[in-house]
């Protein structure tokens, strides 16, 4: 019997009240990641550069930087460090600036998702997702 990997893309769309490059440094900038994701933040914002994002002690996303378009878009591959169905670059996620009326439309793409995990990570992008509108609009997002 073989098995076949089902794989999906999960997308999510935002229009958040800052202009592009206020909201591009939240993807590179470690001080401004740690305000909507992340305890820990380690990043190397340049291509094939390395990112570690520790979110709450347990769980660890980690990958790398695949295309890094200043105030327009960032690409990265995604895991998670104790993972096996996930691993560490085994998807990738797309980020869209596009300029907007007064703000910036973010449309946020996560390809190579198993299926079983589209969910899970429906549910925290959700999350992240407001928690990124909150902080670069400059509101306390409070804590993770």
């Amino acid at each position: 019997m073989t098995k076949i990997d089902s794989t999906d893309t999960l997308t999510k769309e935002l229009f958040i009240e800052c202009r592009p490059e206020t909201l591009f440094k939240f993807f590179i900038d470690p001080e401004k990641m740690i305000r909507w994701m992340g305890n820990n933040v380690l990043l190397e914002p340049k291509n094939s550069g390395k990112f570690r994002i520790d979110l709450n002690g347990s769980d660890i996303a980690m990958g790398e930087y695949i295309e890094i378009i200043e105030n327009e878009k960032i690409v990265m591959t995604w895991g998670w460090e104790k993972s096996k169905l996930v691993p560490p670059g085994s998807s990738t996620v797309e980020f869209l600036l596009t300029p907007k009326d007064n703000g910036t439309l973010l449309l946020l793409t996560h390809y190579d998702l198993p299926v079983e995990e589209v969910p899970s990570h429906q549910k925290g992008w959700t999350h992240f997702m407001t928690r990124i509108k909150q902080a670069a609009e400059d509101h306390d997002p409070g804590m993770h």
